[in-house]
């Protein structure tokens, strides 16, 4: 397969993970993440789990545990396994939700595993990876943004909202 930024792929970094409360209508907080074009003003809002999130903000602000979160143990084990993660591509729309492929490379070669799209950018902020977004998602995460829907609203928010931090608390 050649190289992301070959096929029109648009270079973006993961700026932060946001938790808004809940609005009108809303039961539950909602969870966000938000990437921004490096060359670019281009943005993508992708709505994510509380789980995930937590983890983004986590690595985002240089967190570091006793034992290995989840995200950070798997990182730990592409390395252990003799491989790295070259990079991931948020490359397709699944029933709504925004989803990528990891392209790792090891002892038997690159290979491409599909992945979630949050689990896919917790991956790449712990290992560096650079992280490339189709246009077709910026296109779509921009006609989601549009408008006054409660979706729409949401996304507004995440945009302009802080950033989740996550911090120790000492005993």
């Amino acid at each position: 397969m050649p190289a992301a930024t070959a096929v029109g792929y648009v270079r973006m970094r993961v700026t932060k993970a946001v938790g808004l409360a809940p609005g009108d209508g809303d039961a539950l907080p909602s969870h966000f993440v938000v990437l921004d074009e490096l060359d670019g003003q281009g943005q993508l809002v992708a709505q994510i789990g509380q789980a995930e999130a937590f983890a983004l903000a986590a690595s985002l602000g240089e967190m570091t545990w006793d034992r290995p979160m989840t995200y950070q143990f798997a990182a730990e084990l592409v390395r252990t396994l003799g491989g790295s993660v070259r990079e991931v591509r948020l490359d397709g729309l699944m029933d709504g939700a925004y989803a990528a492929t990891v392209e790792v490379e090891g002892p038997r070669g690159v290979a491409q595993v599909d992945a979630r799209c949050s689990d896919a950018l917790n991956l790449a902020v712990l290992a560096g990876a650079p992280i490339f977004v189709v246009p077709e998602m910026l296109e779509d995460c921009d006609r989601r943004r549009t408008g006054v829907s409660s979706e729409a609203v949401l996304l507004q928010r995440a945009v302009t909202a802080f950033p989740m931090t996550i911090n120790s608390v000492e005993p």
